[in-house]
């Protein structure tokens, strides 16, 4: 008996009881899809985590910080020749770290927090200061504008996308978190006051507070409270805005990005002879002389020599932070997820193995007298087991590729119920990602637990006795 013969007889058996053998194949689409669908969730997490990664640089970026990190930025040591000596990352090193092997560009970033005023709105914001080259570097993808000029002569400010959740009423504090309208603001056209001393500011509204009530406690009185120098307000305004709405987070989405030279010459103008806020200084409250950033971003000509060049950073004194060291720990806990997810899908596909064995051992008894004569005519050992095997071989393929089609559109309406949840964050990725490879791997997996399901019922076949099988079938 040839494999032609064995399928046909096969296929013709599953035919000829069909409402148990739906039964049993339903078990193993129920299985699969379980499994595919619990796997794809941690796959779409996994995804999410990398476009997430990759917004911030890839895998190929290294940040480098000061010897403490940038909060050490604020703290000096005892005389300004050792604040001096402490490592922090200005010009100077910017041309080292070009220097490294492997290392490909090297730009600077400063960050600082800034206050915005807008008519009887204000925000606190996080000012992101870059090059040209820097910020074409971060793939900004703005709705409209471009991105800022380098020295053009004033700032020019791109703004996030969810700037303006940022803004609340001066007064009462409420912002569109609380009452779930946005600001009358529109930063493609309108001006802005751009604050880069907050402490003065808040400092000189202190001020006119006390000075109010001073006047209407003591009416004429030239008493007041101690002066402080008003902080300059920059009139600023939008030249690009980052695509998205101010639901639709991305790596860019609360920043305010500028051009880092001419921002340096406006912190210098301003605050001359004072310590630029965020910049190192002496115990005694001097500046520096050399202007110093948050930190530098190097990108590396390869993922492989990201952690050479790391080391070799690390040893010069500096603190590094890389992305793959992120995705390490995020593959880990994917992995973790992964793992969990799918078995608890396994069980589902377990329970099937038990209906697949259930239902070939049932075959076994009502074919008896098949099996006997199968023997009788010369049919061998062989051939019986495959028949049966092929038998539970069809039940698994049918009911994976059955499963994988319910996967599919389970996976369709997971993402269609998540895409505009609050409650789940993704960055615009799938909550659930089926690739072709976990298709075809439980397709593969669905026949295997349906062979192995079918193998002691087929064992059993083989080894009735014809004599006994014809007399009692």
């Amino acid at each position: 008996m040839n494999w032609m013969d064995l399928l046909r007889m096969s296929s013709s058996n599953l035919r000829r009881r069909k409402l148990r053998t739906f039964l049993t194949v339903l078990g193993v689409v129920i299985g699969t899809a379980s499994i595919v669908v619990m796997i794809s969730l941690g796959l779409g997490l996994q995804q999410a985590m990398y476009q997430e990664i990759e917004e911030y640089g890839g895998l190929t970026t290294v940040n480098v910080l000061g010897a403490n990190g940038q909060s050490d930025m604020m703290y000096g040591s005892e005389d300004e020749s050792d604040t001096e000596s402490e490592k922090y990352v200005d010009d100077a090193c910017l041309e080292t770290l070009a220097q490294l092997e492997h290392v490909t560009s090297v730009e600077p970033v400063y960050t600082m927090s800034v206050m915005l005023l807008k008519g009887s709105y204000e925000g606190y914001m996080e000012l992101m200061a870059m090059t040209p080259e820097g910020l074409e570097s971060r793939k900004i993808e703005l709705s409209q504008g471009t991105l800022p000029q380098k020295n053009s002569g004033q700032l020019e400010l791109v703004y996030g996308n969810m700037t303006l959740v940022n803004f609340q009423a001066r007064g009462t504090g409420e912002s569109y978190w609380e009452t779930g309208e946005l600001p009358n603001i529109d930063l493609a056209k309108d001006s802005l006051f751009l604050i880069l001393d907050q402490e003065n500011y808040s400092a000189s509204q202190d001020q006119s507070s006390m000075d109010i009530t001073a006047d209407i406690g003591d009416e004429g009185s030239e008493e007041g409270g101690g002066t402080s120098r008003p902080a300059k307000k920059h009139v600023v305004r939008g030249c690009g805005l980052v695509a998205g709405g101010v639901d639709d987070y991305n790596a860019n989405c609360y920043y305010v990005f500028c051009d880092l030279d001419t921002l340096k010459k406006v912190l210098k103008k301003e605050f001359t002879g004072r310590v630029i806020p965020g910049q190192p200084q002496t115990k005694n409250g001097k500046p520096m002389k050399e202007f110093c950033y948050s930190y530098a971003q190097l990108k590396v000509d390869d993922k492989d020599n990201v952690k050479t060049v790391a080391n070799t950073i690390k040893e010069m004194g500096y603190n590094v932070e890389t992305n793959a060291e992120m995705m390490d720990s995020v593959n880990r806990q994917m992995g973790i997820i992964q793992a969990v997810l799918g078995g608890i899908g396994a069980v589902s596909l377990f329970v099937a193995a038990i209906g697949i064995a259930n239902t070939m051992m049932m075959s076994i008894y009502e074919r008896t007298k098949e099996i006997g004569v199968m023997k009788v005519l010369g049919c061998s050992l062989g051939n019986i087991r495959g028949m049966f095997l092929m038998e539970a071989g069809f039940i698994g393929i049918f009911g994976g590729i059955i499963g994988n089609i319910l996967s599919l559109l389970m996976s369709m309406a997971i993402n269609a119920l998540t895409a505009n949840s609050d409650m789940i964050q993704t960055g615009g990725a799938n909550i659930s990602y089926i690739p072709i490879w976990l298709m075809l791997a439980s397709i593969g997996f669905a026949m295997l637990v349906g062979i192995v399901a079918g193998y002691f019922p087929a064992k059993r076949a083989m080894k009735l006795s014809p004599l006994e099988a014809i007399r009692n079938g």
